[in-house]
């Protein structure tokens, strides 16, 4: 036997959000419904899904904006980077991402450390582009400036 349900999360293999779609009994009754990602077709359950998808299409309208503003105040920020060399250019160690985002901390802004994208670990003096991803596919880009200590 078969069930129609309505997905009320996106399911990989299955389908996406809102979509009815028929399953076995078992997989619905014991998988799907008790981790309420579907429920069984019902008016009451259609209203639930368009309040559930309302709400998630607000919270990322807020996180939209959120992200595009603080892209926007990234635009013109570049971080100087102090640290001790070798020989007058090589690096001692590197830099990575953490400290990136420490000087950015130093400056105001709390930004998470896997959200700093750098090809490699900077380890010459110089000015170097740093791309920062941000939610909602938001991507800001800032100079950080290595300098000799």
């Amino acid at each position: 036997m078969a069930t129609e349900v309505m997905l009320m999360q996106t399911i990989p293999d299955l389908g996406t959000e809102g979509s009815v779609v028929r399953v076995a009994d078992g997989y619905a009754r014991n998988y799907l419904i008790p981790r309420r990602l579907a429920e069984l077709v019902t008016p009451a359950a259609q209203r639930r899904l368009e309040k559930l998808r309302t709400e998630r299409e607000e919270a990322n309208k807020a996180l939209t904006a959120e992200a595009s503003a603080l892209a926007d105040r990234l635009a013109g920020v570049s971080v100087t980077l102090a640290v001790k060399t070798s020989d007058g250019e090589h690096l001692y160690g590197s830099i990575g991402a953490p400290e990136i985002v420490s000087a950015l901390e130093a400056q105001g802004f709390t930004i998470d450390k896997q959200a700093v994208e750098i090809a490699e670990p900077i380890k010459e003096l110089g000015v170097y582009e740093v791309k920062i991803n941000l939610a909602a596919g938001q991507t800001a880009t800032i100079k950080a400036w290595v300098v000799e200590e």
